[in-house]
This record gives C-alpha cells, structure tokens and sequence, in this order.
C-alpha cells in the first residue's frame, strides 16, 4: 500500500514536495528529542504526538521505518539544574527519563527505534570536531574552548532563511567566549578538573548541544537520512548549526525533508512560567484523560499552532466520546476489513496532504455517522464500519481504548466503582420496587452526569457532556 503521493511541507525549501525516500521502502528519520532535566510540559507532548504520528502513517503505508528520536543528558542547564538540587547529574537526568518515558506511554506515544544519549556518543562528537577542525571549519580557542567557524560555511542560514550578515549585525560575544567572529557557536567547552567533562585532543571539557545531534544523527542513521524533525523554535540555531556542522564534517547532504511541528499557546497566550500558564504533561493528566489531551493534540494539522485550553480539552471529550458511542457495541472485533473503501481513500489523502490530521479526523466523523446510520438497517456493514474506524483511529493512536471503558472514564475525576455500586443498588431497589430508592439514586446519578442506559443486557453508563 505504499504511497507515491505523499507530500510533505519542506522548511529547506519551504514548499510541499513528494517524498521520495533516499532507499526505496524505508524511511530514515531523526527527531530531537527532550532535554532531561526537568518533566516534559504540554509543547513537548505536542512534538512527540506529531511525529509519532507521522511514524504511525509512514508505517501504515508500509514503510520500514527506522525512527531515531535522541536524549539530550548533557548540556548547561542540566548541570546547573544538578548544582541546585545537590545531586550528581546523571541521576538528575535518569530520573527525567524515567519520567519522560512514562508520560509517553500515557500519551500512546511509541518508543523510538533508537534513543542515542549524548554522554553514549562522546567519541563520535569527539571525532566529528577533528574532522571539523582539520577542514578548517572549526578552530580552538586559546582556552580550551573549539568553535564552529560559521563564516567557513557556504549557505549557512538556509534553512531559516536568515541572511548570515544581519545575524553578524545583531550577534554579540559573551563574557568568557574567545570567539572569532560573533555567530560562531562552542562545539566543546572547557571544564575544571573537578566539573563534568570528558578527555579529548583540546583537553578536558564537555560537547555544545548542536554537535550532539550531529554526531548522534550521522552515527545512527548515515551522513545523509530521509526526515529530520523537531518544534519549530528549534529551527535557529540548533537546526541551522547541524546542518553547518553536518555537512561541513561529510561533504554530503544532511536531511533531506525538515519537518517543524507548531508551538502551543495557552488561552492565546505564549507558554511562560512568568504569567502563570505552564503546565507539565503530568499536571494536564491529573485533570483530563489522556486520549483527551492526545485528541487536542492532533485536532491540528502538525504545523499549525495550538492553543489550550479547558475549552478546548472539554471540546476533545465531548468529540471522542461521539466516535465511542458510535464503535461501541457495533461488533466491530468479529467484522472483516472493508478494503479500498472510499473513507479510506479519503483518510489517506488527507494524511498525503502532509500529514493534515485534521482533515483525516473528518473522515472519522463522517464514517460514525453512516455507521449509526447502518446500525438498524444492516449491522454486518455497520460493524465494518467500526473496525475501520477503530483501524483508521489507530493511525492517529486514537480509538483504541475499549469503548465502555472509555465512556465510563472519560473525565479524570470518574469514580468508576462508585458509580457502578450506586447502578447495583439502583437495579437491586427496582427488583424490590422500592421506587423512592430508586429514583434517589437517579438524582444522585443525574448529579454526577451519569447517563444510565438500561437494556437487555442489563445497565451500563457513561458521563454526559455539556
């Protein structure tokens, strides 16, 4: 099934172009990952739900995909962040990891092929400054320190289309840098004995953060691989100095498509501890479920910016909860697969549309519909109907909770057996038709925006939405 009609939105050359992967059937794809040193927020979530999506597609199409996505367990603020903690850096570090890993499970984020961490690639960005520095692109600095030589780079700005002489104008040499030029950036910085540091040919010291995704994305991928990708603020300077880096190191050409997902907003506002709108991963699924928050995620087509908000959370439950309640009870487990339907060549050529996942969650609403339209005139087809929702959804990493499950928790403060002790005792006051109890306990019910759905099969229920 794979897909020549693919078109992704190219930031190199800011334009949708056909991807042709440079190994027929297999893609190659970097994607920076976090740096650890404190717990992932709501635009992280954001990055890491948009390219596993994208990993979920290139695969449903039928690629051999190999997805690296990297670990940043070195870098300036960690260090500081473990002097102010008291703590040795690396188990700073390990902690944020675990905790990392935990928040994208919750999410339904798939793990990575590979997850290279810098401190495991010292000797390969060891290697790449020498070859850096023995091509001239790279020089070191009476202290200790080696810099990137930007002026050395032909095309330096390309991918942010920034014009390298109004860079020069704007940039400035910090204290302690001993920099030739201002737009040069540290590919290894000096350390004392007694700091965090590695040996190398320029003495004790630690890799800059740009040098570390060059070397990790070479190492595990080649000197030249199919997809890089990241958020958006990352496109300058880290994106633009790995290009530099990388291809100043090999001669050859780095990443051939650049993706940048779009940032989030809180109630239109820029994210910022400062104003108070800074949520973590953890604090946004303390309060709502995470199919929730990852709908929110993907409602959006990757580029687009998104803003959160309670509002727009409610909206994502009130959403998903009409897909569950039209899979639910469908059959669609004992259904076959509906292959080429025309909802499916619709899913697929909204997502050909560079990854548009807002287009393609229409076509999941549009497939419950005639579903529940089938249902009492022929339920073999409206079964068929649930399994490739439930297929489709799974593309998006949604819909693949059980639905009574989800019904009944599709609020974070659902207590479930609560609410099934009250249905027992409602059903046991109806059976002694003691109907004052009866009608108690449905106030009681109704209070908590429990709809109860009485049948053949007995009583199940699920949370009203406003």
């Amino acid at each position: 099934m794979m897909s020549n009609d693919l078109q992704i939105y190219n930031t190199l050359t800011r334009r949708k172009e056909r991807f042709e992967p440079l190994q027929p059937g297999k893609v190659s794809m970097y994607v920076c990952g976090l740096t650890t040193y404190d717990y992932s927020h709501i635009g992280h979530a954001r990055m890491l739900v948009a390219f596993d999506v994208v990993v979920r597609y290139l695969r449903y199409l039928g690629y051999d995909v190999n997805y690296v996505r990297n670990i940043t367990d070195i870098d300036d603020k960690i260090l500081r962040r473990a002097r102010e903690n008291g703590e040795y850096f690396a188990d700073l570090t390990e902690r944020f990891i675990t905790a990392t890993r935990e928040d994208e499970a919750a999410l339904f984020v798939l793990q990575p092929d590979h997850e290279p961490r810098a401190t495991a690639h010292i000797a390969d960005i060891v290697a790449m400054i020498e070859k850096l520095i023995a091509s001239d692109h790279a020089y070191r600095a009476s202290n200790g320190d080696v810099y990137y030589a930007v002026r050395q780079f032909d095309g330096y700005g390309k991918l942010s289309n920034k014009n390298p002489e109004e860079l020069l104008a704007g940039a400035r040499i910090e204290v302690g840098e001993l920099k030739r030029d201002p737009r040069d950036f540290a590919l290894w910085k000096a350390a004392k004995d007694d700091d965090v540091g590695w040996d190398s040919p320029w003495g004790y010291g630690r890799p800059g953060w740009h040098i570390e995704c060059s070397a990790m994305s070479t190492c595990c991928l080649g000197d030249s691989f199919d997809i890089h990708g990241g958020g958006s603020d990352l496109m300058f300077p880290h994106h633009e100095n790995e290009i530099a880096q990388s291809e100043a190191a090999t001669g050859k050409h780095f990443a051939r498509y650049w993706m940048h997902n779009g940032s989030v907003r809180v109630d239109n506002e820029k994210m910022s501890k400062s104003l108070g709108n800074f949520f973590t991963v953890r604090d946004v699924l303390a309060r709502y479920p995470a199919e929730v928050v990852r709908y929110l995620l993907v409602a959006s087509q990757y580029r687009s910016p998104i803003n959160y908000s309670d509002q727009g959370l409610e909206q994502a439950a009130a959403s998903l909860e009409r897909l569950y309640l039209a899979i639910r009870g469908a059959g669609a487990e004992q259904a076959r697969d509906l292959t080429n339907s025309q909802y499916e060549k619709a899913f697929r050529q909204a997502m050909d549309d560079d990854f548009n996942t807002a287009e393609a969650i229409a076509v999941l609403f549009e497939l419950a519909r005639d579903l529940n339209k089938a249902r009492d005139l022929d339920a073999v087809h409206a079964a068929e109907l649930a399994r490739l929702m439930v297929k489709l959804g799974g593309v998006l990493g949604l819909l693949q909770d059980v639905p009574e499950v989800f019904l009944r928790n599709s609020a974070a403060d659902v207590d479930a057996q609560a609410i099934d002790a009250l249905i027992a005792q409602r059903r046991q006051a109806r059976l002694d038709k003691n109907w004052a109890l009866a009608d108690e306990i449905r106030d009681k019910l109704n209070a908590m925006k429990v709809v109860v759905e009485d049948g053949a099969e007995g009583s199940r229920w699920r949370i009203e939405r406003e």
